[in-house]
């Protein structure tokens, strides 16, 4: 009984960590966020949800989510209550786009905000530093290609985003983008808001 009662503790306490994203610590900065969300053109750069670990074991392989690291109970209840905050303020999302990796796509479908399609620019190269470069440009790349109205969500890992935006986000933290002369390098991407959960 002791351990069910743990257990449905911790599942809560990633709820309401997720819930957090409506009503932040931050108030002013939350709503600044949103409303740059609501936003034309914008691009959601989303971390995958709560997934303990770092990296992924050796035997990993992309066709099998047995031999990778992967959403916890509380990673699963994270991506639902981020999808309904999204939901919630009715932001109409044109298009999901996610890493491989399974717990960017199981992120992204517990999102429910639209249909998720896989895109292999978004796939980490945690220790894989050779590949980022060209993940990188290939990102940057569809960025730019996207329409200049409605908004997207890229459902990717930390290396990812970092490199892009020059942000270490946390599990589940959104970084909001527009094409423009941002990022690391001074010509990728332009930070216009953040969306950070309470540290789990």
């Amino acid at each position: 009984m002791r351990a069910a009662t743990c257990f449905a503790m911790r599942r809560w306490a990633a709820l309401l960590t997720a819930l957090l994203f409506l009503g932040p610590a931050d108030a002013r900065a939350g709503d600044s966020a949103w409303t740059a969300f609501a936003g034309e053109g914008v691009v959601a750069l989303m971390r995958h949800a709560l997934a303990p670990g770092i990296g992924d074991p050796e035997a990993f392989r992309l066709d099998d989510c047995a031999t990778q690291r992967n959403l916890d109970a509380d990673g699963r209840a994270q991506a639902r209550a981020i999808g309904a905050a999204i939901r919630a303020r009715d932001l109409e999302i044109d298009r999901v786009l996610s890493s491989q990796w399974c717990r960017c796509r199981e992120t992204a479908a517990l999102l429910d905000v639209g249909a998720v399609v896989e895109m292999p620019a978004l796939n980490s190269f945690f220790g894989q530093r050779e590949r980022a470069g060209p993940r990188t440009r290939a990102t940057l790349d569809r960025i730019r290609a996207l329409p200049a109205t409605g908004r997207s969500i890229m459902v990717t890992h930390q290396v990812n985003i970092r490199a892009l935006t020059g942000i270490a986000p946390r599990s589940g933290e959104i970084v909001l983008v527009r094409a423009g002369q941002g990022g690391p390098d001074g010509a990728g991407v332009t930070v216009i808001g953040r969306l950070t959960p309470a540290a789990p």
